[in-house]
């Protein structure tokens, strides 16, 4: 089996079936899987589970991660707080891998509500196997990585 750097996933009460089921298949795939929970469908706060994974991927103690929840909304907006995370939400495997190409997303989303399992398993792989494109793509990231108070603009001031 390849050896794959470990992936945090996490849910919230609406995405814990489709949780288990993605952990399962990155496994099966040969990656190492770090549940941060929930442990049931009981109902729980999305919040409480995409601070932990979106700060550890922030820092850097993990490359990626897996978010679930009802739409996906929560949790990227909960993830996308953090610096040099950049959350995803995908509901087609073609957004995922443009998510990847593009955007070099770090942090898949899925809205559990709207997509089943196979659709979700689809969507998890063509995150995984799609590498990052660079070039023009990796300028565009630098902005977005960049300190808000910094102006990028290429426009000349008056």
């Amino acid at each position: 089996m390849p050896s794959h750097p470990p992936i945090l996933i996490a849910s919230d009460h609406a995405g814990f079936e489709l949780k288990e089921a993605l952990e399962a298949e990155l496994k099966s795939l040969g990656y190492e899987v770090d549940d941060l929970g929930p442990a049931s469908d009981a109902s729980i706060d999305y919040a409480d589970f995409a601070h932990p994974l979106a700060a550890r991927v922030s820092s850097g103690e993990a490359e990626r991660g897996v978010l679930l929840c009802g739409t996906g909304l929560g949790m990227s907006y909960t993830a996308n707080r953090y610096p040099h995370v950049r959350a995803a939400v995908a509901w087609t495997p073609e957004i995922a891998a443009l998510a990847r190409e593009h955007n070099d997303a770090n942090v898949l989303v899925l809205p559990a509500r709207f997509v089943g399992t196979e659709e979700g398993k689809a969507i998890l792989k063509a995150w995984l196997d799609t590498p990052f494109a660079g070039g023009r793509h990796a300028r565009r990231i630098a902005k977005i990585e960049r300190d808000a108070t910094t102006d990028t603009s290429t426009e000349e001031k008056p």
